[in-house]
């Protein structure tokens, strides 16, 4: 994997896809009227209708900018080449949490489709480059914080 490469699964190639289509032609149409609409209230040095439309018009082309930098740059991991023996990108993990013997569930995705809140992290983040490369009844070690997190590893299933 070169630095360029952003590493995605389909899912998370269609979802920056979907995105960038409805940023460019939904929501820049909808700004585009806003502005319009701002502009027509006149003096614009105090319309902060106006001002506020601008500013989310920059955050949006910046975004639609990043979007297509990373569609430029994505490599998708075919969904056939899953070896399941070992954590690999497109797998998801079941983790003990050895000092709280609770369960886990992880998707390790490309830093572009990490979203912690539905469980999947990145290959790039401290428990992604730990996990991959590790076998079922492997026990993993990570830095945080508060002290080292220890997992064992319990199985292996393909997202």
């Amino acid at each position: 994997m070169s630095n360029e490469e952003i590493i995605l699964t389909k899912e998370g190639l269609e979802k920056l896809q979907a995105e960038l289509n409805d940023l460019k032609y939904v929501k820049r149409k909808e700004l585009a009227a806003r502005i319009k609409l701002a502009i027509s209230y006149g003096d614009l040095k105090e319309n902060s209708e106006y001002h506020s439309a601008k500013e989310d018009q920059a955050f949006m082309e910046t975004r639609i900018m990043q979007l297509e930098k990373m569609l430029n740059k994505a490599k998708v991991v075919e969904e056939g080449k899953i070896d399941l023996s070992t954590i690999q990108i497109r797998t998801t993990v079941i983790l003990n949490d050895i000092e709280f013997s609770e369960k886990v569930e992880y998707k390790i995705v490309g830093p572009a489709e990490a979203d912690v809140a539905d469980n999947k992290i990145s290959y790039e983040s401290p428990l992604g480059k730990e996990l991959l490369g590790k076998k079922i009844g492997d026990t993993i070690r990570v830095a945080a914080p508060m002290g080292e997190i220890q997992y064992e590893l319990l199985e292996i299933r393909a997202v």
